[in-house]
């Protein structure tokens, strides 16, 4: 009554299908995150008409960015989660595609610009239309919701 083998090679089986199951939903996640389908859109708001990701979340540019080389890293990528793409980033209906852009980050990413500003989500906003991070002074400059001509909207 030698059974215990096949058992537990069935137990390292379920456990690998679990496991590639657990990391395609984290990646799926993930993305969802942080917006990696790289397309760039509208929505109203009541900030007005702001650009938002592929998921309809709000985005935002970093005064500290003058360029578009991002310089929100470590502690700053975690709060304020840059607009990642793994291909060509696209524009949504009524944006000019040639405003849409990328560049590298330094962890090897490629993160969505927008009239060369590098873009970011707020972790603190939880639901599409939110703009919990509008004029917040963290990181060592502020943040704001970006218009459609790519400039930051200065309303509260």
């Amino acid at each position: 009554m030698k059974r215990p083998l096949p058992i537990a090679i069935a137990v390292v089986l379920v456990a690998a299908s679990l496991t590639i199951g657990l990391t395609a939903v984290l990646a799926a996640s993930d993305s969802q995150t942080r917006g990696s389908s790289g397309t760039v859109a509208t929505a109203d708001s009541p900030l007005g008409t702001i650009l938002v990701d592929a998921n309809r979340r709000t985005v935002y540019l970093f005064e500290k960015d003058t360029g578009p080389k991002s310089t929100c890293t470590g502690a700053c990528a975690q709060e304020w989660h840059p607009v990642t793409t793994s291909g060509k980033p696209t524009a949504g209906d009524g944006l000019a595609a040639s405003m849409v852009g990328s560049t590298m980050r330094s962890d090897g990413t490629t993160q969505v610009t927008y009239n060369g500003h590098p873009l970011y989500r707020y972790v603190g906003d939880n639901s599409p239309g939110d703009t919990a991070g509008q004029n917040l002074d963290v990181f060592g400059a502020r943040w704001f919701v970006v218009s459609p001509a790519g400039d930051k909207v200065e309303g509260d």
